[in-house]
């Protein structure tokens, strides 16, 4: 089969490798009908050092179950699955407590031997609690919002939940990338009063205002800053989703806390310090977050997607097959692209 592997910085590579098969047996076997790039994927395209074997790649799919080992139950032969960002048994004490990121029998695709999601087929451990079963047929027009629940979307979900986003709050998303994005589209599901938006690309901001972005702030570093202070009568946004990554979003995201709020840290950290110091003991700002545990909030967004009261797939602006693979991640690497869906 063929499948996506990454030698180096901007090197991305289609290349054919050894099919997949059950090799445990709680494995199953997916043959992939959709996937996709993930802005994560970009900070290795731009700084992985060159590796000889390759690097196998992604971590968000939907797919039909071919093949299942001999303790699987729930699932059958045909089933259309998602399968979030990271495989975990779903019954571990970290698991009971949603916390699938950490599972004590869990790992990440495309490591140790797993294969990664950009592929034509995945073998997946521990399917029994990995995959979630979709009542649509395989090509179904909902394939790009479904797909979303692999990652993108439940990771939005995931920071507007931890940075305690309730009716009648407001709340700042920093970043206009997918998964700002979507950081928008749960927090106007949860009922925020006021969702600012700050990002750069107009195309992008213009979504965020179709997923309820009741402002949009493009100006960076002070400016930036004094924007969102005025646009709250100068108390800053009871929640922060800090959906970069980068210590210059955190400072912002720190600069623009309301007094007694919290910060979620949702952008894959480039960074290894923060600046807590006693101006932010003082305003008791809470910083939180981390890496979303998908598996924990498929269940809880399906059914908006399926009754089509979220879109989450518009995100998703252009579609490659294989062979365009490697164009796909550089067009998000120039940002011509928002977020590429891989349909093989």
């Amino acid at each position: 089969m063929r499948a996506a592997l990454m030698y180096g910085a901007g090197d991305v590579r289609v290349e054919n490798v050894p099919d997949p098969k059950i090799q445990n047996a709680g494995d199953a076997v997916v043959r992939v009908v959709r996937s996709c790039v993930c802005g994560s994927d970009l900070w290795p395209y731009g700084s992985m050092p060159v590796s000889a074997q390759g690097r196998r790649m992604g971590h968000e799919f939907l797919g039909v179950v071919e093949d299942l080992g001999s303790e699987v139950s729930g699932l059958n032969s045909g089933d259309l699955v998602v399968a979030p960002f990271v495989w975990a048994d779903n019954t571990c004490d970290f698991c009971a407590e949603g916390l699938q990121t950490s599972c004590r029998h869990g790992g990440q695709w495309g490591a140790n031997g797993v294969d990664g999601g950009q592929g034509e087929a995945v073998r997946v451990p521990q399917a029994q609690g990995t995959l979630v079963k979709l009542p649509v047929a395989e090509d179904s027009a909902l394939l790009p919002s479904l797909l979303t629940l692999s990652d993108v979307y439940c990771t939005g979900h995931h920071g507007v939940v931890t940075s305690k986003v309730a009716p009648g709050k407001s709340v700042t998303v920093i970043g206009d990338g997918a998964v700002g994005l979507c950081a928008v589209l749960a927090a106007r599901r949860l009922g925020a009063e006021q969702i600012i938006l700050m990002g750069r690309h107009t195309d992008r901001t213009d979504l965020g205002r179709d997923f309820g972005a009741t402002d949009v702030v493009a100006e960076r570093g002070e400016a930036g800053i004094e924007r969102v202070r005025e646009l709250t009568g100068g108390d800053g946004t009871h929640a922060v989703v800090e959906a970069v990554g980068a210590a210059q979003a955190m400072d912002t995201a720190l600069s623009i806390v309301r007094d007694g709020g919290v910060i979620s840290r949702l952008g894959v950290a480039q960074y290894t310090e923060i600046p807590l110091g006693f101006e932010s003991m003082m305003g008791n700002i809470t910083v939180t977050g981390g890496a979303a545990p998908a598996r924990a909030y498929i269940e809880e967004l399906l059914p908006d997607i399926l009754d089509g009261t979220v879109q989450p797939g518009r995100v998703f602006d252009q579609t490659v097959g294989f062979d365009g693979v490697p164009d796909g991640y550089r067009a998000m690497a120039d940002r011509t692209a928002l977020k590429v869906l891989i349909q093989p």
